[in-house]
């Protein structure tokens, strides 16, 4: 027959095997997409700001080129997020090698499905300065595109901060890169603001 301290014992044990077992992993709450982990929250402007969803992209639906992020902070409606003037980052991590001047090539199609001319023609001057700084990327590398309402939109390469563009009006197009009604991927979209 065991003893009442010996049964304590064994209880104090079970209790701690059993919270080792069921406990999350530290963090429990991050999405990983193709060995990429993002945050489950990050900080913009000391606001914390939630991952709303994760997606990759796939060129010819066979070629795996990055995997993204979309975070926002908490919305009833997500029609549009384009119109609401909210913080917001979309961080991209890439799976194979792009030259620089490719991205600018990229962003420039997709605008034009977004934007009307004289749209394009008023962000003209700020779109260039953006599309100038684009780096080659090697898989692994992350670009973070952050808008902050006031101060504008932020695009850092593997965190440090490369240029600052102001304007709302800017942040909405260019987002819609990714969120606008023509994006350079329908299910990427849904994925991002849908949570999928």
């Amino acid at each position: 027959m065991l003893s009442p301290h010996t049964l304590s014992r064994l209880g104090q044990r079970t209790l701690v095997l059993t919270l080792l077992i069921f406990q999350p992993p530290g963090n429990a709450a991050a999405l990983t997409i193709e060995d990429v982990t993002f945050p489950d929250t990050i900080s913009i402007e000391d606001q914390q700001i939630p991952l709303r969803g994760a997606a990759l992209l796939r060129w010819l639906s066979i070629f795996k080129v990055y995997v993204a992020a979309l975070y926002l902070p908490e919305m009833e409606n997500t029609q549009d997020v384009l119109a609401e003037d909210i913080p917001k980052r979309l961080e991209i991590s890439y799976l194979v090698s792009i030259d620089g001047p490719d991205f600018g090539k990229g962003a420039e199609a997709i605008l034009e499905r977004n934007l009307s001319a004289d749209e394009l023609a008023h962000l003209r001057t700020r779109i260039d300065k953006l599309n100038a700084v684009y780096r080659k990327v090697k898989p692994g590398d992350r670009y973070a595109l952050t808008y902050v309402p006031g101060k504008g939109t932020e695009l850092s390469y593997n965190g440090r901060p490369l240029i600052n563009i102001e304007g709302a009006d800017f942040a909405a197009a260019y987002f819609a890169i990714w969120l606008g009604s023509d994006p350079i991927d329908q299910d990427m979209r849904n994925q991002l603001v849908k949570g999928g």
